[in-house]
């Protein structure tokens, strides 16, 4: 039998020789001081393997308490992260959105000069043979003047 076997043995003992109170056959008078006595002695006897349990039960409450902190610290850390790379998509999407409008502006306004530049070329051009054609004009006549007057 084991120490604290026997203590309980010997805290059953202290019970069994109680008295009952009058009136009162449910409820006993016990010997206090023995009865604190054992309870000390028991204390004193717990079992090496019921400390090794207490800190084995310590050890996982402080484990689990750890693993939920670092859990919550890795969902913050990569809810930061996603926000982080939604925010990067966002700005990239916008962008790409900027970018497409400027070519866009660029290729109208190229065209646009296109037309403009084409335009006045054309214009320069008939002026061009306007002044060719009439100058054209006056060199045949001149030269028509030379023939006639020769003949």
């Amino acid at each position: 039998m084991t120490v604290i076997e026997q203590l309980i043995e010997d805290m059953d003992a202290v019970i069994d020789d109680a008295h009952p109170i009058p009136f009162a056959s449910h409820k006993i008078i016990i010997d206090g001081d023995r009865m604190r006595e054992l309870i000390n002695e028991m204390r004193i006897n717990i079992p090496p393997e019921i400390k090794r349990a207490k800190l084995i039960d310590f050890d996982c409450d402080r484990i689990i308490n750890e693993a939920h902190k670092k859990s919550e610290i890795i969902v913050q850390e990569a809810e930061i992260k996603a926000k982080k790379i939604i925010d990067e998509q966002v700005i990239v999407r916008e962008a790409e959105k900027k970018a497409i409008d400027i070519i866009n502006t660029a290729q109208n306004n190229a065209s646009q000069l296109r037309a403009a530049a084409e335009g006045y070329i054309i214009h320069l051009l008939n002026n061009a043979e306007s002044y060719f054609n009439e100058n054209l004009n006056e060199v045949q006549q001149t030269k028509n003047k030379i023939i006639n007057r020769k003949r």
